[in-house]
């Protein structure tokens, strides 16, 4: 099958399947967001109960001091939440983080008009879709939600771009690897054959010279990132951040 065919195929194979797995997960309005169908209601969209107090906090943040436009813009799940000084870790750069713990790809989808919108940021980084193989997803389920978020981000700022750091390896969650490898490869795919759009890899730059994950980039519970980890994602994004984007 060639290479460029192959994210088209995944996402018209997946049906309804898709959206039974959402319709189980999230209320109607929320998933009709992150499928790419709420039209002009989607704006009111209800919040979840579990991700009220972090988009709360997060107009909160925006109230007391509004970031400035054009800049970097992290979202996505615990690991963009809990990455301590992220905002001063990269020089020259106005950074806004915007994880909230324990989101799912999909969320991001479904939010995007609090997570991206209102900030106009110049790049969009997100780390997300660990959780959703967690419960149960499939990669192809992942990349849909993706395409959605890219979709629902290309529609308001279609000058934005919008850069997917890819799932990690953790010790945690080593049965799923080859779940992760199927993701990662799908968005990959998807992201060399969509403008505007990048692909970093973080995945083969944890993984030891057995090829599993190195365990001294993680916290005890074998799933978050350490000092250690984080100073090697910092390295990565700031490569990417240095080196001039493609044409479009």
């Amino acid at each position: 099958m060639k290479r460029s065919t192959r994210w088209l195929l995944a996402l018209c194979g997946l049906g309804l399947g898709v959206l039974g797995a959402h319709a189980q997960t999230t209320r109607p309005a929320v998933q009709a967001r992150a499928n790419g169908s709420g039209g002009p209601a989607a704006a009111a969209t209800p919040v979840e109960a579990r991700w009220q107090e972090s988009l709360d906090a997060f107009a909160l943040a925006d109230e007391a001091q509004a970031p400035q436009p054009g800049g970097v813009l992290f979202v996505g799940s615990s690991s963009i939440r809990l990455w301590s000084g992220l905002e001063a870790q990269f020089a020259g750069e106005t950074i806004v983080k915007r994880g909230f713990g324990g989101s799912r790809m999909f969320d991001c989808a479904a939010y995007l008009e609090r997570l991206v919108l209102p900030y106009k940021p110049r790049l969009v980084i997100v780390y997300a879709g660990d959780n959703d193989l967690a419960e149960g997803r499939t990669p192809q389920q992942v990349l849909a939600s993706f395409s959605t978020f890219v979709e629902g981000v290309r529609r308001a700022l279609p000058d934005t771009r919008i850069a997917f750091l890819s799932i990690k390896p953790s010790p945690l969650r080593s049965a799923l690897m080859p779940q992760v490898v199927e993701t990662n490869a799908l968005v990959a795919d998807y992201s060399r054959h969509t403008p505007n759009l990048d692909y970093i890899d973080i995945y083969s730059k944890m993984l030891d010279a057995q090829g599993q994950p190195r365990a001294e980039l993680f916290l005890p519970d074998a799933l978050h990132l350490n000092t250690q980890g984080y100073a090697l994602w910092r390295t990565v994004i700031a490569d990417h951040l240095r080196a001039p984007a493609p044409p479009r």
